[in-house]
């Protein structure tokens, strides 16, 4: 892990890319930026495989939440905590919370973590002016140990898009999709930033 300065996302999706994002995405994900709270609400999907993945990986503190719910007011806390950045996702009635950090690896490529240990690399990169973070391999750290996580046992593909709507708010897409078991995962809702 490198935690020797700040992550920089608009590195990692390169410069033309980063400069044909929104400037509210570009200021939601500056290197380095203040710590911030959004508010809002969430519509989320989750099918019976999905439901027994979230329970199998509770134990790793999995950022997986089986519910299926609309309307679920949520907030998303996010802060810079050494080299990553901290996801802290509250839902209420009942859904739960839950953490992951982005950061870089020992090799300098995108991961996202859960404080058990479960996590996967990351792709970055815009598109039609949206941020997205899709995933590519699924681990689990042990100490030192790094064991990677067979394809068709993990959740399937995560894509995760920010979509900014303007006038203070946008859009946030989680879905996951098995090649075998189809969407296991879907969640989307409209946030606003802090006045």
């Amino acid at each position: 892990m490198n935690a020797a300065k700040p992550l920089d996302l608009s590195a990692l999706v390169g410069p033309a890319a980063w400069a044909r994002l929104p400037a509210a995405v570009q200021r939601r994900f500056a290197t380095g930026h203040a710590e911030v709270t959004y508010s809002g609400l969430m519509d989320m999907r989750c099918s019976a495989m999905g439901r027994m993945l979230a329970w199998l990986v509770k134990p790793l503190k999995s950022p997986l939440a089986a519910a299926n719910a609309n309307g679920v007011p949520t907030t998303v806390r996010v802060r810079s905590v050494g080299g990553g950045v901290v996801w802290e996702r509250s839902f209420e009635d009942g859904v739960g919370r839950v953490f992951s950090t982005k950061e870089l690896d020992a090799h300098g490529r995108l991961q996202e973590r859960t404080r058990g240990g479960l996590g996967m690399a990351l792709d970055v990169f815009e598109h039609e002016g949206a941020l997205v973070f899709q995933s590519h391999r699924y681990f689990l750290d042990l100490g030192p140990l790094r064991l990677l996580m067979p394809r068709l046992l993990s959740p399937g593909t995560c894509r995760v898009e920010h979509r900014d709507l303007g006038r203070g708010l946008f859009r946030f897409t989680l879905s996951m999709d098995h090649p075998l078991w189809g969407e296991t995962f879907h969640q989307t809702g409209v946030f606003a930033d802090p006045v």
